[in-house]
């Protein structure tokens, strides 16, 4: 089991099965906030009170959470770095174009520009959240109507809207390629089955980042 966990394959294994929890996230985070576009007395205040103060959401599924996001990145990265190591010397003539995509060339260009997004998103939210709940002074944390006015607020700044909206274009960019890539690295190829799995994907590459694009531009536009 040690020798799989440090081969290219078994590293490979592990990292499909962190991308894939991470696209159930996705639709979990997405169907939450799309909850936000019904208005300030709709259902997202109490959503986000749940997840923000259920002790199974906060002291397990996050943890898991946060582990995953990173243990994704940092292999992506290794992966990376073994793979050009692999072939130090480039070909004379290489044309790229010929048998891969634009996508599955620039996964790490993608990921760094989704992991800088993170990085603000943290910022913008769970940081401003953590300082509410645990600082003194920071405000009632029991205050259930605080969610849709806090995350309507952050949509304000036209800056902020299209540093939102190009980084959702760009993870819908990697998604595109690593969700099949994901099930093909678990063994899930099959003539039958894999043009199902890359239409799920290409839906899936379209749908998530769109509807997180949606709810930022609702969000700026009525403000």
């Amino acid at each position: 089991m040690s020798g799989f966990s440090r081969s290219t394959i078994g590293r490979k294994y592990a990292m499909a099965l962190s991308a894939m929890f991470l696209l159930v996230f996705l639709i979990m985070h997405l169907s939450v906030n799309l909850l936000s576009v019904c208005g300030k007395d709709g259902p997202f205040n109490e959503a986000s009170y749940f997840m923000g103060y259920n002790w199974m959401v906060q002291y397990i599924m996050q943890p898991i959470l946060v582990f995953a996001v990173m243990f994704h990145f940092i292999m992506g990265f290794i992966l990376e770095i073994k793979n050009r190591n692999a072939r130090p010397v480039k070909y004379a003539v290489y044309d790229g174009n010929a048998n891969t995509t634009w996508m599955s060339r620039n996964m790490i260009y993608s990921g760094l520009v989704i992991l800088a997004f993170l990085g603000l998103h943290m910022y913008d939210f769970w940081l401003h959240e953590m300082t509410y709940k645990y600082i003194p002074g920071g405000g009632d944390p029991n205050d259930v109507t605080r969610f849709w006015p806090e995350l309507h607020a952050k949509f304000a700044e036209t800056w902020r809207v299209v540093l939102y909206v190009i980084s959702f274009i760009l993870l819908g960019l990697h998604l595109a390629h690593g969700f099949q890539s994901s099930f093909q690295s678990v063994g899930a190829r099959h003539p039958k089955y894999t043009p199902l799995i890359k239409k799920i994907g290409t839906w899936y590459s379209i749908l998530i980042p769109a509807g997180f694009i949606f709810i930022a531009l609702f969000h700026f536009l009525t403000q």
